[in-house]
């Protein structure tokens, strides 16, 4: 098989070496004369693949189990818009959001259904080409609400704001595991896996066990954070494979040297494209103008001459190129550059831009 050069946002590229460890535990794992897709989840084979799975992702990130439960939920990010606020605020106590784009806006809709919210900045007024500046939180929210990436807008945040005493809280869905940051300065961490994690179906919540002691206590069990953590996650039937994969882009990252050799691979790939864009103004351009809120792992732009873009993904196509079409919402074209997308598929991307911007 010829693999795509795949640049889409999400479900997106895997490793193939976890591809390959993955096709084979379909077959069967840990000797166990089953399928990962068919075994307990009451089962020690998978007891020790569910343990291992969080302790690589707490290493990974640099927390200890002693000040963070893992918890490996359903529903997506889009879940956790409304299970975050539903344990932490309620009619009388709000949170403070940032509004970055799409998902900060989705994010903030739900928080509403449970209690004030407040956005304590935003950059919807340049169209949310850049990353706002947070100059106040207040200080009778519950928590400060941050999306690290913006996987439409095409912006990230490469410094975190100031908190202050607040707690911080954030959707990491497109860009955790892609570089180091101070993980432990967040009360509570949510990411969908399917774009740097694994495959689809399975949520990481890493929640800072002090913060968690102060959640609702009278919510229904499969929306309590205190219900997960102390049924670890197995409340009900968890997300099997999808928890096993992610123990293994865990290891695949530990492979590569860390989150710092991954930031290093990242920042080059998407330097790589940026340039290529940035060399011809008259016919790309980059939604993000500013370098340093640019997005690593989603790089938007659009064509000058809007009439070409047909035969620009045609090209692409051509090339093994997928998932350059940018979000419905917004148009225009986007190649997403996660952890598991090489250096070499950047370059082909970087000699495409450059050869149909001198056709």
């Amino acid at each position: 098989m010829t693999r795509a050069i795949n640049f889409n946002a999400g479900p997106s590229a895997l490793p193939e070496s976890v591809l390959q460890r993955a096709a084979e535990a379909v077959r069967e794992i840990g000797g166990s004369g089953m399928s990962i897709l068919e075994i307990s989840h009451r089962a020690e084979p998978f007891l020790s693949l569910h343990r291992d799975a969080q302790d690589r992702l707490l290493a990974l990130l640099g927390l200890s189990r002693e000040s963070f439960t893992v918890l490996f939920l359903g529903g997506g990010a889009s879940l956790q818009f409304l299970m975050l606020p539903m344990n932490f605020l309620s009619a009388d106590v709000g949170a403070d959001y940032v509004d970055t784009g799409t998902w900060a806006t989705k994010a903030i809709a739900e928080a509403r259904r449970l209690g004030p919210v407040r956005v304590a900045a935003s950059s919807e007024g340049d169209r949310y080409a850049r990353i706002p500046e947070v100059d106040r939180v207040d200080p009778s929210s519950r928590y400060l609400h941050i999306t690290t990436n913006n996987t439409i807008e095409g912006t990230q945040w490469r410094t975190l704001p100031d908190a202050g005493a607040i707690p911080l809280v954030a959707d990491m869905s497109s860009d955790i595991l892609s570089m180091p940051r101070d993980f432990g300065r967040f009360s509570l961490i949510y990411a969908g896996a399917q774009k740097n994690l694994g495959p689809a179906g399975v949520t990481i919540v890493l929640i800072k066990r002090s913060f968690l002691e102060t959640a609702s206590d009278n919510l229904p069990p499969m929306l309590s954070y205190r219900v997960q953590h102390a049924e670890d996650s197995l409340y009900n039937t968890p997300p099997v494979f999808g928890i096993y994969v992610v123990g293994l882009v865990c290891r695949w990252i530990e492979e590569q040297g860390g989150l710092a050799s991954v930031a290093e691979h990242n920042a080059a790939k998407a330097q790589c494209v940026y340039d290529a864009l940035d060399a011809y103004p008259d016919v790309f351009e980059p939604t993000v103008a500013i370098p340093e809120h640019r997005s690593q792992m989603n790089i938007t732009f659009r064509l000058r001459d809007p009439s070409v873009a047909d035969d620009f993904l045609k090209g692409a196509r051509a090339l093994g190129m997928v998932g350059l079409k940018g979000h419905r919402s917004v148009g225009g074209f986007r190649a997403s550059l996660y952890n598991a997308v090489p250096l070499e598929a950047a370059a082909r991307l970087a000699e495409y831009l450059t050869s149909f911007a001198r056709r």
